[in-house]
């Protein structure tokens, strides 16, 4: 299932990537107008008409003796999606303890653990606020969906470009936050690279 994903985000195969992308896009500009429930009983009620149409139609055919009489869906049917006990509890553990690490995470930052980290929070609810002004979250649900679709294939292509650019911005976000963290600790000059410390200068 996961190497299907990948191959949709990649793009391995346009017509079924553009297919889901299109379908995913429209289905979220729809609630725009639509409700949740208006719009999934739509879709479901298309998909089932699309459905028992073909499947009426490989039944014909097949007693016209024009077709093998095999199941339009039959690979759809045979996908194998249920879990053991055993990758049910793995997979429950990892959600218990990513949730347990994401409340720990909260909170350290809202009952300042770390007053740089808690800052930074504070900053970005900040530009939040400001986001929250220009779109609502169905306007950023649609924009991750064509990012995930676009991103991960711009990065393939252009990977030695976005690695060199990304570089820089880290140095630049890094020498602000030594800056920073020399300020709140009262101060002083930054640490001399050099092994030893300040050579003399030679008379």
């Amino acid at each position: 299932m996961a190497s299907k994903v990948m191959d949709l985000i990649y793009w391995k195969d346009m017509e079924r990537s553009g297919m889901v992308l299109t379908g995913l896009v429209v289905g979220l500009l729809s609630l725009f107008q639509l409700s949740i429930i208006t719009v999934v009983s739509t879709v479901s009620l298309a998909v089932m008409c699309f459905t028992i149409s073909v499947r009426i139609y490989y039944q014909f055919l097949y007693v016209l003796s024009w077709g093998d009489g095999e199941h339009p869906f039959k690979s759809y049917l045979d996908l194998d999606i249920s879990f053991s006990g055993e990758q049910a509890d793995l997979y429950m553990q990892k959600v218990i303890v990513s949730t347990l690490s994401a409340v720990d995470a909260l909170k350290k930052l809202f009952f300042v653990g770390n007053l740089f980290d808690s800052l930074k929070f504070l900053f970005l609810l900040y530009l939040v606020t400001y986001l929250g002004d220009l779109c609502n979250g169905l306007t950023l649900l649609i924009i991750s969906v064509i990012a995930v679709f676009s991103l991960p294939l711009f990065y393939k292509r252009r990977q030695e470009e976005v690695d060199s650019f990304v570089a820089k911005i880290q140095a630049q976000l890094d020498s602000i936050k030594d800056t920073l963290q020399r300020l709140a600790q009262g101060g002083g000059p930054p640490p001399d690279p050099t092994p030893g410390g300040a050579k003399p200068k030679p008379q």
